[in-house]
């Protein structure tokens, strides 16, 4: 690794980073130190920096409340670690000219992995956060050695692509769902369960040799909301991804909430009383049940695609769906509303986005009916439909070199 960006050593499988920023945040009485204090606050300036084109260092101490001495200290650090660069100097002022910053979109990089039950997806994401590449492979319940092999078909040619220096990659982020082997959907085969308790850092070590980090594809969604779609104009908002199932996410102050079991978000598996007892929402509200409904009509559809100007009996059955997937969202929907006060309810995921259009209007329209204290928007998510594995692909980031909830917490000894 290049001697001017930080050595990152410990791999972190499975869950591990999840687990150890959670047990700081369980902490009654958590303090900090000099050096978390020191690190959150180049976080919080490299953060800055990311988020405007350009700036000076002036202008860096007005946003982050620092001071000029401490502004200069850490924009030098991060010049010296490759992480931001000097564009020159602001002209057409009096005095000395500021000397304008901007973030290097090769100071660091990172790698996103989306393992569902109807597909895999890699991207590569910069420090700016522009996907440099990216790749999908429509597979039906993907086993183990399968994603292997697919990673290490795809991954020589995508970093090449995106002119990936290797030894500036941070790590690789995960997005899978919780209990990828145990849910039972349509022609789920039986050597699936072979995802229950599966060790993915022994499993990818070989062709992905980075620190891991894993998560909730839901979670992970949202966090790519966060940070690349409308996470800015929506600082608390839920999320419902729409894939193979359907999963939800809970952002508060642009912080993900997991719960005290890491469960928050289960979205899927509230009942649908309206569908019968033992059904739930996600029996309804999943591309999975989508293609079943189609299936049954005698359309084979087994891709997002095929799901825009099909035939019109085809249609038919869609917006069959539509209005069925929005009787049984409309109570789950109600209890976010009255229990969380989301500023927004957010939905992306794999879903065509005219088919998101359709949801987001009916559901709209059935909750303006309905006498709640705040009813949230329902909009159209702003992420692309990668979210899960630009989300994964941020976690590197967040856990090395930008701000997180729990960076200044230090757990006691």
């Amino acid at each position: 690794m290049p001697p001017n960006l930080p050595a990152f050593d410990q791999r972190q499988t499975t869950k591990g980073g999840i687990e150890a920023r959670d047990a700081r945040l369980t902490l009654s009485l958590s303090g900090t130190n000099l050096e978390r204090a020191g690190d959150y606050n180049q976080r919080i300036v490299l953060q800055a920096i990311r988020l405007t084109d350009e700036t000076t260092r002036s202008d860096l101490a007005r946003v982050t409340g620092l001071t000029p001495p401490t502004i200069v200290n850490i924009t030098k650090r991060l010049i010296d670690l490759g992480l931001v660069k000097p564009a020159g100097r602001l002209q057409g002022k009096r005095g000395q000219p500021a000397m304008r910053i901007v973030i290097d979109p090769d100071g660091a990089f990172a790698i996103g992995l989306n393992i569902d039950r109807d597909h895999i997806t890699l991207v590569t994401l910069d420090l700016a956060g522009k996907i440099r590449s990216r790749h999908t492979r429509e597979i039906a319940f993907a086993l183990p050695e399968t994603v292997v092999d697919y990673v290490r078909e795809m991954l020589p040619g995508l970093l090449d692509e995106g002119g990936i220096d290797r030894d500036r990659i941070l790590g690789v982020g995960v997005a899978l769902p919780d209990d990828l082997g145990r849910i039972s959907l349509p022609h789920r085969p039986k050597e699936y369960d072979a995802w229950d308790d599966i060790d993915l850092g022994a499993l990818l070590r070989e062709v992905l040799p980075w620190p891991l980090h894993a998560d909730n594809d839901a979670a992970s969604a949202a966090l790519g909301e966060v940070h690349l779609g409308n996470g800015i104009a929506h600082p608390s908002f839920f999320y419902l991804l729409i894939s193979a199932g359907l999963g939800g996410g809970l952002v508060i102050d642009r912080s993900y909430v997991r719960g005290a079991n890491s469960r928050s978000g289960e979205i899927w598996a509230m009942p649908d009383p309206e569908r019968g007892e033992g059904v739930n929402v996600q029996d309804t509200v999943s591309l999975s049940a989508l293609y079943a409904r189609l299936e049954a009509q005698g359309y084979e559809v087994n891709r997002p695609e095929a799901l825009i100007d099909g035939p019109a009996g085809q249609e038919a059955v869609i917006l069959q769906w539509l209005d069925d997937a929005t009787d049984a969202l409309v109570q789950p929907l109600i209890a976010v509303n009255c229990l969380i006060n989301p500023a927004a309810i957010l939905i992306g995921g794999r879903l065509p986005g005219k088919l998101v259009d359709g949801l987001v209007e009916r559901l709209n329209a059935r909750m303006a009916g309905h006498k709640l204290p705040v009813v949230a928007p329902v909009q159209r998510a702003g992420a692309s439909d990668d979210a899960s594995a630009i989300g994964a692909a941020i976690i590197p980031f967040l856990d090395h070199v930008l701000p997180s909830e729990s960076i200044l917490m230090q757990a006691g000894r």
